[in-house]
């Protein structure tokens, strides 16, 4: 079957539009949830010390769900499509029970390890705590790493539902967590206090992996743990998460390098740079987000149907699309930066020097959102052609440039150098992104005419 029977080429880009609005519009609904979520819960339980131990045992959940279940993601997605296609949905069913339980294994490994090894991070991540304030962050911890696995097995179904091209509603069912705690907080904290939160948090990640395993059934894969041994299919699984799983860890070390860092700088640094960077963030994860969903079944659909001049297609008008999406949302930013600072910041204790500093670091971080947002096009056509060895390499060089820069720019510029740092890695990435897709892409279509040469003659 040829791959215009499969994915229509004037489709394809109209199916992507489509998916990146229904993310993006999810997005912002989930978005907003959460904004509300956050003032709820700060007019319940306001700056206390409570509050901190419950944000303190939130941490590591967090982490644990973005490195191991996102990697697992990106890793397995591509291989189940091209598993589906090629050998029919028996197959990726196997595939999917098989990595689904490997997946459930070490997000429950994990947990443990980490619960194990409480009582000697807690002190070092809240060194500022007192002892029972310490001894709450941790029994806090204990019951919320449920959460670890119950999300991972969410997003686990939520990739899998975007390799069936459903999109919105599984973008929607996250709402669960933030509503859940709202009404937690406001109708039970007189009677459970802080765990409250808690137990709306462990009660919003079950229903939210529930709705996703019941969409995900509908699609026809069925949530199912069981191995079926170590195929081509799953060893490829194994082969191509090594590296993601390792390139998160490093982009998390970036992120920890650039606080060291800010801290070497006069009192007040660290807190510039993450309040700049709330702004930006939400953009890039947006838009970023968004098309990274979209675009990811389509190439590993295309690329499984040897569709080289769709994804050169694809490639092309998604990253063009984005450029033009992005660069007036980033050029409204480093324009409105002192307005928008100071409309949102600058009361009580945040005065007009303060939204001075933050407006400059906000403009040298907002540089980098259209070549971010772009450089996520080339991103999961180099992950969907199952080479996350070179997005383990785009990171390590990514780090190095990171330190470097920061080293040079914040001498010069203050803590606005580490947000142009930031940027100016961004566009390296883009570079080495472009670079290798080409080249892939270009060697793929090579090697497809060779073959198809080989046979007719």
């Amino acid at each position: 079957m040829s791959a215009s029977a499969v994915l229509p080429e004037p489709g394809v880009n109209r199916r992507v539009l489509r998916a990146a609005t229904s993310v993006m519009a999810a997005g912002v609904v989930v978005k907003i949830a959460a904004t509300a979520k956050e003032i709820t819960v700060a007019g319940v339980y306001g700056r206390s010390d409570v509050m901190d131990a419950f944000l303190a045992a939130f941490l590591i959940p967090n982490l644990l769900i973005n490195l191991i279940a996102e990697s697992m993601n990106q890793a397995l997605a591509p291989t189940l499509i091209r598993v589906r296609i090629r050998e029919g949905y028996e197959r990726a069913q196997q595939l999917l029970s098989s990595s689904m339980l490997w997946l459930c294994g070490m997000l429950i490994a994990v947990s443990i390890g980490m619960a194990g090894l409480a009582r000697v991070f807690f002190p070092l991540i809240a060194s500022g705590f007192s002892a029972g304030k310490q001894a709450l962050a941790v029994r806090l911890f204990y019951a919320l790493l449920p959460v670890v696995l119950l999300s991972g097995v969410a997003s686990n179904c939520t990739a899998v539902l975007n390799t069936c091209e459903r999109f919105a509603l599984p973008a929607l069912a996250p709402l669960v967590m933030p509503l859940s705690m709202i009404a937690a907080a406001l109708l039970l904290n007189g009677a459970l206090g802080i765990w409250a939160l808690v137990y709306a948090a462990v009660f919003g990640a079950l229903v939210h992996a529930g709705l996703v395993a019941w969409m995900m059934e509908a699609q026809g894969y069925r949530f199912r743990l069981y191995w079926h041994g170590g195929n081509e299919a799953t060893r490829e699984v194994a082969r191509q998460y090594g590296p993601v799983l390792l390139s998160s860890v490093v982009a998390s070390g970036g992120l920890l390098v650039d606080q060291a860092m800010a801290a070497m700088l006069p009192a007040g640094s660290v807190s510039a740079l993450v309040f700049a960077n709330r702004f930006v963030s939400v953009a890039v994860t947006l838009l970023a987000g968004a098309v990274s969903s979209a675009v990811a079944p389509y190439f590993s659909s295309m690329i499984a149907e040897r569709d080289w001049h769709g994804c050169r297609r694809t490639l092309r008008t998604w990253s063009r699309n984005m450029a033009l999406v992005s660069l007036p949302i980033a050029g409204l930013l480093i324009a409105g930066a002192q307005p928008l600072v100071r409309l949102t910041l600058q009361h009580g204790a945040f005065g007009a020097g303060d939204t001075a500093v933050v407006k400059t670091v906000l403009a040298m971080y907002a540089i980098q959102i259209p070549f971010y947002v772009v450089s996520r096009v080339f991103y999961r056509f180099v992950v969907a052609m199952r080479r996350t060895d070179l997005v383990l390499y785009c990171g390590i060089l990514n780090l190095a440039l990171d330190v470097v820069l920061n080293l040079g720019l914040m001498r010069w510029m203050g803590v606005a150098g580490i947000a142009l740092a930031t940027s100016l890695w961004t566009v390296s990435t883009l570079a080495f992104l472009w670079y290798w897709a080409e080249r892939l892409l270009a060697a793929a279509a090579q090697n497809t005419d060779q073959k198809e040469f080989e046979v007719a003659t």
